[in-house]
């Protein structure tokens, strides 16, 4: 029996896509813009080893499956992926169907990750930070484009450049955090130093930016040298349990609790409030679930825990409201971004695309296949309202609750020029 009849039996005839065989069978309009590739029997060993989306992704990272087109186009069949039924008997069809000499156990990709140590201790957490942060700069550039700026941004216009509206994001983040000259700001988390130079440069603030990725900060400083900003920001090689020399007037927090863990969560806020001055305000950005479940942690067997990021953990918004409230965070605002982010990341896996030769010179093709697939997949989760990004604004009240808040939010303003940070 030809694979393209298996593939039919499984899930339908009536497909967005073109599916061809190595065995020389094919499913699917001719013309369709995606053609998913099966190269190798070893693609089918992995979908039995691993049923569902881990056993695609593995397929893909290891060259079993390719996928030529639109990869979005092969998205349209994750459910049923997902969902494939691989009753023993429809097992031993298949495995027929595929030959004796092909019934053999698959290793997963090189670039499968699994970490060591106790989940969530600084070892751990360094060893999984740079496993994903830690692989070229260059890469990253190639992707993220010349803002290195790796999260959410904000669109105010849907003629925005990717680099306006990454400007758009840090320059909201200043505004929400009513960031004036002379102030200390603590950035945790803080990348290639996007957020802490656009704070410095137009809001005249003093900024301590720490990563545990080594690249992340080795070109943080550099890039804070080239632009003159020695004086005001500090970028420090080191874990947020070591955070110290406060109190801070503000801290940002963008695209980091997502690695704290569950566990860790209540000490993260604490030690937040404590590095606050009386009076003083934190902005949470994070990646959430849309609903509350348990831990809140991916499952080990996910394609994005092996793959893109070991450990991570993602939480439902009112879960990161109660814990920062819990730890003396009054919430002050809510906003979500679930559809810029969709916009972020399509934008990433178009800049991919189009310097595909470059990026696979500097990671290799496996990890760049990863970064294809794990990027089309957030941005349909987002699209989805499967997944979420939010902005959550709290602040550490003093005793008599004076804030001197405006009365209404005053950040709704036009957004700085992005030309101003090149």
């Amino acid at each position: 029996m030809h694979l393209a009849s298996f593939i039919e039996e499984w899930i339908g005839s009536d497909l967005p896509v073109r599916i061809r065989a190595y065995d020389g069978s094919d499913i699917g309009p001719r013309d369709a813009a995606t053609t998913i590739t099966v190269r190798s029997p070893r693609a089918v060993m992995r979908l039995i080893e691993a049923p569902g989306e881990l056993g695609f992704a593995r397929a893909y990272v290891a060259g079993d499956i390719e996928i030529d087109g639109d990869i979005y186009g092969a998205l349209a069949l994750r459910s049923a992926v997902t969902d494939l039924d691989l009753s023993l008997p429809r097992i031993w069809r298949l495995m027929r169907s595929i030959g004796v000499t092909n019934l053999r156990w698959v290793p997963p990709p090189r670039e499968e990750f699994r970490p060591r140590g106790t989940m969530h201790s600084r070892s751990r957490d360094a060893e999984a930070i740079s496993y994903h942060y830690d692989v070229s700069n260059e890469f990253y550039r190639l992707v993220l484009g010349e803002s290195m700026t790796y999260s959410c941004a904000v669109f105010e216009h849907s003629t925005d450049t990717l680099e306006q509206a990454q400007a758009n994001k840090y320059d909201l983040v200043c505004r929400k955090l009513g960031l004036t000259s002379g102030m200390r700001l603590l950035d945790i988390g803080c990348g290639w130093g996007g957020m802490a130079m656009h704070a410095a440069t137009h809001y005249d603030v003093e900024v301590t930016a720490v990563t545990i990725s080594g690249q992340q900060a080795d070109l943080a400083r550099r890039r804070v040298e080239e632009a003159g900003l020695e004086g005001q920001v500090v970028v420090h090689l080191m874990d947020y349990r070591d955070v110290g020399g406060g109190p801070y007037d503000a801290i940002s927090s963008i695209g980091m609790s997502e690695h704290v863990g569950a566990k860790k969560l209540d000490a993260y806020f604490s030690h937040i409030h404590d590095l606050l001055v009386p009076g003083g305000l934190v902005l949470n950005h994070a990646i959430s679930r849309d609903r509350p479940l348990g831990a809140g942690r991916i499952k080990r067997s996910a394609f994005m825990d092996r793959y893109v990021f070991p450990d991570g953990e993602l939480h439902e918004v009112g879960k990161m409201i109660s814990t920062m409230q819990a730890n003396g965070l009054e919430v002050r605002n809510m906003e979500s971004l679930r559809e810029h982010y969709a916009r972020t990341l399509r934008a990433w896996v178009a800049n991919l695309e189009s310097h595909w030769e470059e990026a696979v010179s500097q990671v290799g093709l496996g990890r760049a296949r990863v970064w294809r697939l794990y990027m089309a997949v957030s941005a349909v989760g987002f699209e989805d309202n499967r997944i979420h990004v939010d902005q959550v604004l709290a602040a550490r009240t003093p005793p008599d609750g004076r804030l001197g808040l405006p009365l209404r939010p005053v950040w709704n303003q036009r957004p700085v020029d992005a030309s101003q940070d090149q």
